[in-house]
């Protein structure tokens, strides 16, 4: 039973090889290619008014350094959303469910912002280790507390993403099996399995939503400490 419960999460394999990176690469086999043609078809044009629309609303209160970033966490935001929502169909897999995906992703966003901001203005930045009149008896243990507060962080992005979107497949699966067995054994009683698995599907539809949005904006807001 348990291996079965688990076995959601395996990387699939073909001939021998893992098929994470193909995975990874599906969100961007999905962005239309943009065409000489004065008219556009609908998935480009509303991939595009996405993409505006997410740029300026994560990057409304950044500065000018900040900016720069902005295709980046767009493009963020769109791939991690596209694979949050393509793993909740059947016979499918959610990269976004393996902690070691989500901490290659977090590691190198959070440690840009920390280069950015060491590069971009070092005073302001190493003045979060100390608060403006700190005791002086306090002031080795609060540079340790923001230390590790500020090593944390991206153990914080990968570990969240990757304990929601687990839990919730986790409960989809463990529901659904309840269902086909009350459907097997007392057909009269499935109902109440089965609106609770449909309840269950779009609360982790928004989940995959909100996760991904969540990622996006704390990256975002790591950026404008730092910027």
């Amino acid at each position: 039973m348990m291996t079965n419960l688990f076995s959601q999460f395996e990387t699939p394999q073909m001939f021998g090889t893992k098929m994470t990176l193909i995975t990874l690469l599906v969100p961007l086999m999905l962005i239309p290619q943009p065409t000489n043609r004065l008219s556009t078809n609908r998935t480009y044009t509303l991939t595009k008014w996405a993409l505006k629309e997410i740029t300026k609303h994560l990057m409304m209160p950044a500065s000018k350094n900040g900016l720069k970033w902005a295709p980046l966490l767009a493009s963020l935001l769109l791939m991690l959303l596209t694979l949050n929502i393509v793993g909740m169909f059947p016979y499918t897999f959610t990269p976004t469910t393996q902690l070691s995906v989500n901490m290659a992703l977090a590691l190198p966003l959070w440690l840009g912002t920390v280069l950015t901001g060491l590069r971009t203005q070092p005073t302001k930045s190493m003045a979060h280790f100390l608060p403006e009149g700190t005791p002086t008896l306090l002031i080795p243990t609060l540079i340790i507390i923001e230390s590790i507060s500020l090593l944390i962080r991206p153990i914080a992005l990968g570990v969240r993403l990757t304990a929601n979107l687990t839990a919730g497949h986790l409960l989809l699966q463990l529901i659904s099996t309840a269902a086909l067995a009350t459907i097997k054994m007392a057909p009269t009683l499935f109902l109440l399995p089965t609106l609770l698995l449909i309840l269950l599907m779009i609360l982790e539809f928004a989940v995959a939503i909100i996760q991904a949005y969540v990622f996006t904006l704390l990256t975002c807001l790591y950026l404008q400490e730092n910027t």
